[in-house]
């Protein structure tokens, strides 16, 4: 059984964003009403937290637009939804609130990443996911852009998703972290190599297990930084433990490695913004999926047995 000690609340806004625009697989666009109806917010607010949902962002449905250019499906409109997010986010933090960004696909992480950047400045990032998220629109082999978010921060890719809020790169590349890497395209990979961003593969995660990644990885990030980015994706996670997502790769974390990265995280103190993303009830079952992001946003607001 797990009980919390004693936490200092904080002002959290939540922020759905059920767009399935950047991704090839539908049903995402549910993923915030799963982790919503897992009890999100009852369970921040039982750790004495601040809790206000300020609901969803106007996503169009795929069915009624044009994919447009097969190498960047939807451009306009995931950019349109992502500047609708990069705003709302920028100022929930002007207003010294936490925004926690509720996916949906990966993609919107461009607008969530931009948004915290203008209200905090130099900002450190630490990117949970099975895959690199570093195509652009020359290497990508599916044209979804749920796999270019990380690149746009970066400042690499189309105009329209780095030129987000008026401003490139987002993100310092010496600043942002990778974890649980398992499944990189050959362009993404020489992509990384040559950012200068930094990568803990899974192989990384088992020869030198997960305390010691998240403590190299949120001092690489809050080095000389106003505050981390949190970007989780479910993939992140081996299906064992989050089979609703919509590109699952055997061989992620564990539940307890999710929790640790998210108790070590609390600890630290630094995470300004978060996104939890790519749950997909569809997929899921008994919303297992949607749960363990309420359980992880939970350990990261400070949720703890003893």
């Amino acid at each position: 059984m797990r009980v919390q000690s004693t936490v200092v609340s904080r002002p959290v806004r939540v922020i759905g964003v059920p767009s399935d625009l950047g991704q090839g697989r539908r049903g995402v666009d549910m993923g915030p009403s799963a982790i919503r109806y897992a009890g999100l917010a009852e369970k921040l607010r039982e750790l004495g937290h601040d809790v206000e949902d300020l609901g969803n962002i106007d996503v169009p449905q795929p069915e009624s637009r044009a994919q447009g250019d097969q190498k960047l499906k939807y451009l306009s409109q995931v950019r349109a939804v992502c500047e609708q997010l990069r705003v709302l986010v920028r100022d929930v933090l002007r207003d010294g609130q936490m925004p926690m960004v509720l996916g949906g696909d990966h993609s919107l992480s461009i607008g969530s990443v931009a948004g915290a950047a203008e209200a905090c400045g130099p900002l450190g990032c630490i990117w949970f996911d099975a895959h690199g998220d570093m195509n652009t629109d020359q290497t990508t082999p599916s044209g979804n852009i749920h796999g270019m978010p990380l690149a746009a921060s970066l400042g690499y890719g189309h105009v329209d998703l780095v030129g987000l809020g008026g401003f490139s790169p987002k993100l310092r590349p010496d600043r942002v972290v990778l974890v649980g890497a398992r499944s990189i395209d050959p362009d993404e990979r020489t992509l990384i190599r040559e950012s200068g961003m930094h990568v803990f593969t899974m192989a990384d995660v088992d020869e030198l297990g997960m305390s010691a990644v998240m403590h190299k990885a949120i001092d690489i990030a809050s080095d000389s930084t106003a505050g981390i980015h949190l970007s989780v994706d479910l993939d992140g996670l081996d299906p064992m433990y989050a089979p609703g997502v919509g590109t699952p790769v055997n061989g992620g974390f564990t539940y307890r490695e999710g929790h640790l990265a998210m108790e070590l995280l609390a600890q630290a103190g630094c995470v300004r913004s978060v996104d939890f993303v790519e749950v997909n009830p569809i997929l899921d079952s008994e919303n297992r999926t949607g749960r363990m992001a309420v359980e992880l946003a939970a350990s990261l607001l400070g949720l703890r047995v003893m």
